[in-house]
This record gives structure tokens, sequence and C-alpha cells, in this order.
């Protein structure tokens, strides 16, 4: 019997395998696609993989000019793209395998099924073998959210309409092509199809782009995206796929608009990818995902949850921090998880960066007296050297006593410096205290001194 069974080899599951391994627990780890999980294979880094590329192609074929260079006949070739990115995968894989396999950890590549409880423990069964633990770790990650469209699902079997696996591993780029969802893959997508030759339009149901990020900040991307051609259509609906077509309508009512095109991204969300037998664990289930506490406990007995099969906060590097509260409450380490201070990034050119309480930062009337500053980045002489003609911004909330709240950015690289912002709630740092922090100089992160003093 091992102390340690988890089920799933994504961000929290690796994760978790490293710090029980090192923590003297014997670990046996399922995968049944690939190591690293949907972040590592066909999310995080494949994108970045990606939208890098797309933003050294911008730079060449015209917007490196501006700060004096010039480079002449510049091409992006997509096959190439996707040959490099897959060589990135690769060799995080298997970085992730030999790490693994250094720290004892047993990994088997197969689908694990819950066979339910055993004395001391727990059964699971993976291609016609038992296996047994004390301790059960399920992190089986999510799938996307495929809503019940007419025609998606033969559009999905026939390859016209693809989710974030498909359209990271296309060969061709399509010359007209649809993104149904303004979220965060949404909008990568539209950044990097874009940059590289796609007529792409966006069609997002709600009336802002981007989630629950600040209005504002969403309001200043999606003018960028425009200024690159990349049509948008909010508060628009996708109701109806066939084969070159995406039949739309709009909330405001009138007719039924029909997009012809050569592929369509369903890019809607994301739900929880339970393992098959979960129902014989007795676990608490809420809008589909598994209920955990501030240790990760689930309410069966030696069950922990951690990433997005709970559905708290659906990132890599919330999975990493739950994985590690999980291991440590398993090992009696006093140890919580704190949901307040987590960044979350749009990795798209600008980028865009925000942590912690918005503030309903572009409604005028704040309650509880929150404060909003706001500065443009140009206030940070490096941002204004290394972007010419971009004027981002920088927007922090304050409570009345100047504790820091939450921190919105639009503009490179907010995902470099966001970080300082959760340090900061973390500490729960005030403006007192941001004012006597001694930055390096001349760096973009000197912005966030910069704003206090506005």
């Amino acid at each position: 019997m091992y102390d340690l069974i988890i089920i799933g080899g994504g961000p929290a599951g690796y994760r978790a395998a490293e710090r029980s391994s090192a923590s003297g627990l014997s670990t046996l780890l399922f995968e049944k696609r690939a190591l690293g999980g949907v972040c590592l294979n066909e999310g995080c880094v494949p994108s970045k993989t990606l939208l890098y590329s797309a933003k050294l192609f911008d730079y060449a074929k015209g917007g490196s000019a501006k700060y004096g260079v010039t480079c002449d006949n510049a091409k992006l070739d997509h096959a190439v793209v996707v040959a490099r990115k897959n060589k990135v995968v690769k060799k995080l894989t298997l970085g992730i395998a030999a790490q693994l396999k250094a720290g004892g950890v047993t990994v088997v590549s197969a689908d694990a099924a819950i066979v339910g409880r055993v004395d001391g423990g727990y059964k699971v069964s993976a291609d016609g073998t038992e296996y047994e633990a004390a301790r059960l770790l399920i992190a089986t990650g999510s799938a996307p959210a495929l809503p019940p469209i007419e025609g998606l699902k033969e559009s999905l079997a026939s390859g016209f309409a693809w989710t974030n696996r498909e359209v990271l591993d296309t060969k061709v780029v399509p010359q007209k092509f649809v993104i149904v969802g303004g979220g965060v893959i949404g909008l990568e997508m539209a950044s990097y199809f874009r940059s590289a030759g796609a007529e792409v339009t966006v069609v997002e149901m709600l009336d802002s782009v981007g989630g629950p990020i600040d209005r504002e900040i969403a309001s200043l991307l999606q003018k960028a995206y425009e200024k690159k051609g990349v049509k948008f259509l909010l508060k628009t609906s996708a109701v109806k796929f066939a084969q070159g077509e995406v039949t739309v309508k709009s909330a405001d009512g009138g007719e039924a608009q029909v997009i012809k095109c050569d592929n369509a991204l369903v890019s809607i969300g994301r739900r929880a990818a339970l393992p098959e037998g979960i129902e014989k664990l007795g676990v608490a289930l809420e809008r589909g995902a598994i209920v955990t506490d501030e240790y990760m406990r689930t309410s069966a007995l030696n069950v922990w949850a951690a990433g997005d099969v709970n559905g708290k906060s659906m990132l890599a590097h919330t999975a990493y921090r739950e994985a590690e509260v999980a291991v440590n409450d398993m090992a009696g380490a006093a140890d919580t998880m704190d949901y307040s201070a987590i960044p979350a990034v749009i990795y798209t050119n600008p980028e865009v960066a925000v942590c912690g309480d918005q503030g309903n930062a572009l409604d005028p009337s704040l309650p509880s007296g929150k404060i909003v500053k706001k500065v443009s980045m140009n206030h940070s002489g490096r941002f204004m050297a290394e972007n010419e003609g971009g004027d981002g911004t920088f927007k922090m909330v304050l409570d009345g006593a100047g504790k820091i709240l939450g921190v919105s950015i639009i503009g490179n690289p907010a995902s470099e410096i966001i970080f300082g912002a959760s340090l900061m709630l973390g500490r729960e740092l005030r403006s007192a205290d941001l004012r006597k922090i001694v930055f390096p100089h001349p760096t973009v992160s000197e912005i966030f001194r910069e704003t206090i003093f506005q």
C-alpha cells in the first residue's frame, strides 16, 4: 500500500508528487495523457510560445521601425512556430518526468478509476491493475465547457470547430477565424492569429471582454486589438454551428447573423474534470466541482483535491500552491490556502495583469470608502524606453486607511511585475509601507511607488 495516490499529473498533481515524496511519503501518480497536464501541453506554455513568436513578428514587420530598426520582407512561418512550441513542451515534460523519477515517485501512464474504500485507505484501478493507498489526492484538472449549441458537436468532430487543444496544434492559419468567447484563451488566440494574418472576429455574450478584469482595462485592451484589425461582437451569442459558418445573435434583438469562416474556436470557459468513480467516495460537489476547505480537504476522510477540479481558481499557479497546502496538511505541517492575492495575466501584446480587488474601479461611486489611484505607465522611464507609442495604465485600489486592496495593469511587462501586487496584498501593506520600498531604477516596477505619490 502506498502512502499517497495522486490522480492527475498536471500542475497540482506533479507538484504534490514532488512535495510528498520529499516529505517521505511513498507516492504513486496517475496521468492519462502527458505529464504537465493542460497547462503545459495544451494551454499556458504552448500559447505563450506562440504569442512570443507573434510579438517578434509584429516588431519585425513594422513595429520595430519606431525604435530605429527596420526589417525587410519579414514573415511568420506558422509551421515552424508550432514545431518550436512542440519542442518546448517536450523538453519541459521530460524535465518533469526526470524530476519525479529522481524523487522516487512511481508514475503510471494510464487513466485511473476510483474503486472505493478499503481497510486503511482507498483503491484505484488502471489498465486492469488495482492499487491501494492510505491517502488520495484528486488533481484531474478541467476540460473545455461545451454548451449545447446546435451543430457544435458535429463541428468539433469534423475539425471545423476547435477547443484549446486543437487550436494549438493546427498546422494552417485560417484566413477567416471566429472565436466564441472573449476570455483569456479567446483573447490570446485572437492576438496570435491576427498577427499571423487571420481575419479574426471575437463573439462575446457579455458587454465586456476579459471576464472579471477591471472594465476600463478591458476597454483599453479591446481598443488595442481593434487597432490591429480584430472585430468584436459584444452582447452576442453563438446559436448555431455548421460547416464553414457560425450563426450568432445579439442580446439586443434583431436578426441572426451568419459569419462565414474557415474555423471557429470555442473558448467560453472550463469545467472541472472529475475522475471515474468519484461518486464512490461520497465527496461533496458544488456546480460540478469538488468542494474543498482551506486545507484542501474534501468531505471524505483522507481525500484531498487541488487544482481546477475544485473550481476555485482555475490557474496553474493556484494549483501549485493548493498542492503544497494539501501535502503540508498530510504531513501535519500548519498551512492554509489563501485566495485573496492570486494574480491573473492575459499574455497579449499589450499584456494585462490583475491581482486582488478590482474595486469596481470604473464606477465613480466606490463602496466602503475605496480609493482608486490611476496613472499612465509613461510615468516609468523604462516603460517609455521600451514601449514607443504605448500608453499603458496602472490602477491601484486602496481602502480608506491606505491598505492596498488590488492592482490592475495594461502594458508590458505587466506579467513580470504583478507578483509585487500579490506580495503587497499578502503582507497587507499600506501606501505608507510602499513609500519606503526602494525599487531599482530604471524599471517598470517603479510604477507601484509612482502611483502612491500621485
